[in-house]
């Protein structure tokens, strides 16, 4: 195994190469040991040693499929790193990769760090670490992400923009993160030099802080600010947070007056960011905000059969596709665990895959959608029906218009959540638990005595099961 080798010039084959090869039997052997025959031979028997940078100590172990290189990642990347810093010390770094398709070489690649080539200037901007799977090719459009995916593509693509910043909103694992990255990916492939800059809001405060700490504001400031693309990650996170708001305000100013590019994410939409500078919140609003719905049927069948494609492999019959579709409808990542699951499972068994089998391997999961509605989706419910601003839910307010739809929204998470009564408050701005039981007592009584709450009650519990 890996009997030839390719190597960089002025690097001996003998002192690199065959310590690797030899280390690599050993660990395979340990692991086979550990891990017992079934699983080694299903998942790590198919790996192989790829590129090796002397400089840097980093080994690519490569799988055959993108699938199993993520199951391998999650379960044994530990593993994988510990044996080889014991076994061969010179390796510091491991990273399991899916191989790219073409037919690979049978030996080992001894790589040279090859900088890119330089700007005219001679500066060479460190590449974002973006992650390869994130593409606009694997992204699947329907009508739920449409306008979000069009304005991605667009700002990554165009030679120039008639908006700017991007704002991205949408729910948990909806797939604002793999816009994010497939922007970058796609934005660096045309601009090969550009400068760009990926980063989360929680990073970003971080990091302002570490400036301020070491006197070193001036650098954060240059690098962000002189960046021709600037992607930031959950803006939420910011909130409340006024010395981080005051720099983000003037780096987004800075970004855009300059005409370079900017791409925010967020959870909710600008005017439902409570805690945030309304000069901000203003700004963002400025550009174009895009958000992604929670994917209808269409849309999570189509995804399904698009991450079976990866999946050569694996057989699964139409009936399945269609359950799948119809009962895993809380978010787009808990879809693609599902099927990763039902993949291992059914790859190390050797059973076929019927419904039976899913519900089987998938019993947890399936139980837990049967009733999966969040605080999050019955506050946006309630305020649409009341036609109030979904802020208004966790704000401090106290007028009747506002005050009577968030104790209708708590009687409703107590009643559909399996949430703590203080959990509740804390959904609610931080309240007490025993506002919450105050307002459940409160919506008890007006069931009884006032039709029109009873009605709103009942439309509002149809909508949020549906």
């Amino acid at each position: 195994m890996n009997q030839g080798l390719e190597i960089a010039s002025g690097i001996d084959t003998k002192t690199i190469a065959s310590p690797l090869c030899a280390a690599w039997e050993t660990i395979r052997a340990g692991l086979r040991r550990d891990c017992g025959v079934r699983t080694f031979d299903g998942w790590l028997k198919p790996a192989e040693l790829g590129a090796f940078d002397p400089e840097s100590g980093a080994l690519d172990i490569v799988m055959p499929s993108q699938f199993m290189a993520d199951w391998v990642r999650s379960h044994f990347a530990e593993r994988l790193a510990l044996a080889w810093k014991t076994t061969l010390p010179v390796v510091r770094e491991v990273r399991i990769v899916a191989g790219d398709g073409a037919p690979r070489p049978t030996g080992l690649l001894i790589l040279e760090e090859i900088p890119a080539a330089p700007e005219p200037s001679g500066v060479v901007h460190p590449r974002p670490n973006f992650d390869p799977r994130y593409t606009f090719d694997s992204f699947v459009v329907g009508k739920a992400n449409e306008v979000a995916a069009t304005a991605a593509r667009t700002l990554a693509q165009a030679d120039s923009v008639t908006f700017n910043p991007l704002f991205l909103h949408g729910g948990t694992g909806r797939g604002k993160t793999h816009l994010l990255h497939a922007i970058g990916h796609t934005f660096l492939d045309r601009n090969p030099h550009a400068q760009v800059v990926s980063m989360s809001a929680e990073k970003f405060m971080v990091e302002f802080v570490r400036a301020i700490r070491e006197n070193d504001t001036i650098g954060f400031k240059q690098r962000l600010r002189s960046a021709d693309l600037l992607l930031i990650d959950d803006v939420q996170f910011i909130a409340g947070k006024e010395s981080t708001q005051e720099e983000f305000f003037h780096t987004m100013n800075e970004i855009i007056s300059a005409g370079r590019r900017l791409v925010i994410t967020s959870d909710r939409a600008p005017q439902d960011l409570d805690g945030i500078a309304p000069r901000i919140l203003s700004r963002l609003s400025w550009g174009l905000v895009a958000d992604i719905n929670q994917a209808d049927l269409e849309l999570r069948y189509n995804i399904i059969l698009s991450k079976l494609a990866l999946l050569p492999t694996i057989v699964m019959p139409g009936n399945v596709v269609e359950f799948l579709a119809k009962r895993l409808t809380a978010s787009i990542r808990e879809l693609e665990g599902a099927l990763n699951r039902i993949a291992a499972y059914a790859m190390m068994t050797g059973r076929a895959i019927d419904i039976a089998f899913v519900e089987e391997v998938l019993a947890n999961v399936l139980r837990a959608n049967q009733r999966r509605i969040s605080v999050d989706e019955i506050q946006t419910q309630v305020a649409e029906h009341y036609r109030i601003r979904k802020a208004e839910m966790t704000s401090a307010r106290r007028a009747r218009e506002v005050a009577r739809p968030r104790q209708v929204a708590m009687y409703l998470s107590k009643q559909l959540t399996p949430k703590s009564l203080p959990d509740i408050g804390r959904r609610f701005g931080g309240r007490d638990h025993t506002t919450v039981i105050h307002a459940v007592r409160q919506i008890e009584k007006l069931r009884a005595s006032d039709p029109e709450i009873d009605a709103a009650i009942r439309l509002l519990t149809r909508q949020l099961e549906g």
